[in-house]
């Protein structure tokens, strides 16, 4: 705690130094897992990227004191030592405790529990003048509300207190296999109202083939002796397995899933995002292939690889929440608009409003209690020309919220200012940050906004983003980057501990 005192009085007097200049700064967190473009700004910049320590696990209260940059799986590690879990725990190993925070951090999980932030018990935070304070449910209460969501923009975010729960040894899987969409909105929505699960999500392979998964935590072995495993290279990509287990079959499949290598089961292959570099590069898929290049296909190579390349910009990447009234609507409109397969659904509960997260109108009969929500992973290529990948992105933004939905902010955002605070309450957010002395941080929708003129001014003032638009020269450099980042050697590290917990 020393060395975490010391750090975040480094950082508070460096923010102190912009706010007495009157200088605007951002902060650089050192990894992401946005698809948005995103640059280094060697100026006027606070490093918090070495804050990366799980500091205490107090087995009595049930808690773990973390810093920001701890991703999931260092966190899951630490706490399982202790026969404990984070009730809430995103499915990619380097997603970090202050992202989950910052942004909207949900999982199969989270029809229980809500969003990460939910499970957020306090947060240290410097503001914008240099002053570190604690936000809570009692202390700077609006500060607690307003920064989960806010993507920083509120201050930076230091240090988390974060409940635990009860960790078993397995996951014990059902995979209900359902034969149309309608079906699959109903069970996931059934499935969620059954008190004795602990995970609810579901994959749409076509309208005639989706799955329902839940899952229930357990000690106890199954009767088979089998146990299934996704981490290692020889073991299969998780989706495929599912498809594969529920093609041919109606009825339920049961089988049982250690815990870590459960909470990161898409991991290997980025859901089935992965899939898409061996048709860039125009290599088979197969057990074979993806066994040789395994090492390049876990979630932190390849969101590297993604940025480096610059194929992001040319990826649909969008997460949306929809009310289970619409999901089907949108779900076909998805499919005559973009054709992409398969998808992820994965149901919600609201947080307390006002709030930066996505939300919904619709409240039950006393219109205080909000009602749960589906998300619907909409992930795969998108149109090569951009002007079209744009238009695409902005017809999807429009349509989701004519059905009353929202989107993820992490992805691409194109939203003009306008519409983006039609969305949300800025008399609200403004207040917070002008009472916080936030204003020197760049606003929310400064940080999350995509500017389509500028990037295409980028792309052509740049010979390298040029010469990266030529297959396959663009896959290579994203490669390359990724392999001297290390990254591979964290996954590779990460997969290892996956299967020895």
């Amino acid at each position: 705690m020393q060395a975490h005192k010391h750090a975040v009085e480094k950082i508070a007097s460096s923010v102190q130094r912009y706010f007495s200049r009157r200088e605007p700064f951002r902060i650089y967190h050192g990894s992401t897992n946005s698809t948005r473009q995103t640059a280094y700004w060697r100026e006027n910049t606070v490093d918090i990227s070495p804050l990366s320590r799980v500091l205490e696990i107090d087995t009595k209260a049930r808690t773990a004191l973390v810093e920001p940059n701890v991703p999931m799986d260092r966190l899951v590690e630490s706490t399982t030592k202790h026969g404990l879990i984070p009730p809430v725990v995103m499915e990619f190993p380097g997603i970090t405790a202050g992202g989950g925070f910052a942004g909207t951090g949900g999982e199969s999980s989270s029809f229980k529990y809500g969003y990460f932030n939910d499970t957020v018990n306090s947060v240290e935070i410097v503001l914008g003048n240099g002053d570190i304070v604690t936000a809570s449910d009692k202390e700077n209460s609006d500060l607690f509300h307003g920064a989960s969501g806010a993507a920083g923009s509120l201050g930076i975010t230091t240090l988390l207190e974060l409940q635990l729960i009860q960790a078993k040894k397995y996951v014990k899987t059902t995979y209900h296999s359902v034969r149309s969409i309608p079906k699959a909105i109903e069970k996931v929505r059934e499935e969620t109202s059954n008190s004795e699960v602990d995970y609810v999500d579901g994959i749409l392979f076509s309208k005639e083939h989706g799955v329902v998964i839940t899952g229930c935590l357990t000690d106890d072995p199954p009767h088979t002796g089998h146990v299934q495993r996704f981490s290692g290279p020889g073991d299969p990509w998780y989706y495929l397995h599912v498809k594969e287990k529920t093609l041919r079959s109606v009825e339920p499949v049961t089988e049982h899933i250690p815990l870590a290598e459960y909470l990161f089961r898409y991991d290997r292959g980025g859901f089935w995002v992965g899939a898409s570099a061996f048709e860039y590069f125009k290599l088979p898929f197969n057990k074979f292939t993806r066994w040789c290049l395994d090492d390049f296909l876990h979630t932190r190579m390849l969101y590297r690889a993604l940025h480096a390349s610059r194929q992001s910009k040319k990826y649909v990447v969008q997460d949306l929440a929809l009310p289970f009234s619409t999901a089907e609507e949108f779900i076909n409109y998805t499919i005559d608009s973009f054709d992409i397969w398969p998808l992820w659904l994965c149901p919600l509960l609201q947080t307390r409003l006002p709030t930066l997260h996505p939300r919904i109108p619709e409240t039950e009969a006393d219109h205080r209690t909000l009602k749960p929500m589906l998300n619907v992973g909409l992930w795969g290529n998108g149109p090569a020309q951009y002007d079209r990948f744009v238009a695409k992105n902005r017809e999807l933004e429009r349509k989701v919220r004519e059905l009353g939905g929202m989107k993820w902010l992490y992805a691409h955002t194109y939203y003009n200012e306008d519409e983006f605070w039609d969305m949300y309450d800025r008399q609200w957010y403004d207040g917070l940050r002008r009472k916080y002395m936030a204003e020197s941080l760049p606003s929310l929708w400064h940080k999350v906004k995509v500017d389509p003129i500028a990037q295409k001014q980028e792309e052509d003032s740049s010979w390298r983003n040029w010469v990266l638009q030529f297959w396959p020269l663009g896959g290579i450099w994203g490669v390359l980057k990724a392999i001297k980042s290390g990254e591979y050697l964290v996954a590779r590290n990460s997969t290892w501990k996956a299967r020895e917990g």
